[in-house]
């Protein structure tokens, strides 16, 4: 197959086959940004855009690690907490979209395939060794006050780049996060 080139109006692209620009370990340069009637200036949009999909990345994992969790729960909590990791992963995933369609909205391309967001996340690993419950519910716990902790610098950076509607997503995802983290810490809080 011999390379064609594909122009739209925004975004030149180059598709050829087996082509080592986009192979597993070299992803493709992330697009040009298309024109918008934004009125924040292009250089703001493109560090919104690479912000924005440093945190996509995150949300996108956060959401997997909240499947893992729902998905391998055992012992005798196992149907509070299936329930529970999956009622977070679901706010999770509507958090995902939201941030995506942030990047978009700014001129930006959301970058969120499992290959694309695995090098950017700032998430720790989940291990795929949890079973018990209890242990379930550190390793969410802690996924979720990084993401957490993530979101509320973002609300700063977007402030600094003068984005008040970036940071005002932020503080929703943040009181979300908090939120769910609450839920889930409450099985490790009762006194003994």
């Amino acid at each position: 197959m011999s390379p064609q080139s594909i122009k739209t109006k925004n975004l030149p692209m180059k598709i050829t086959s087996n082509s080592p620009a986009t192979t597993k370990t070299n992803p493709p340069e992330a697009p040009q940004m298309y024109e918008t009637e934004n009125d924040l200036p292009l250089q703001r949009r493109k560090q919104l855009n690479e912000l924005l999909n440093q945190r996509l990345a995150s949300a996108v994992d956060l959401q997997l690690q909240m499947k893992q969790a729902h998905w391998n729960v055992k012992g005798p909590s196992f149907i509070g907490l299936h329930e529970l990791f999956d009622k977070v992963a679901e706010a999770v995933e509507g958090y995902v979209d939201q941030i995506a369609e942030r990047i978009v909205q700014l001129g930006g391309v959301a970058e969120g395939t499992v290959r694309m967001v695995a090098p950017r996340t700032r998430l720790t690993e989940y291990s795929p060794e949890i079973s018990e419950g209890m242990a379930h519910v550190e390793g969410v716990a802690r996924a979720l006050s990084t993401f957490g902790k993530e979101a509320r610098t973002t609300i700063d950076e977007a402030n600094g780049l003068d984005d008040a509607d970036t940071a005002d997503l932020f503080t929703e995802v943040s009181r979300g996060i908090d939120k769910w983290l609450w839920f889930v810490e409450a099985h490790s809080q009762a006194k003994k």
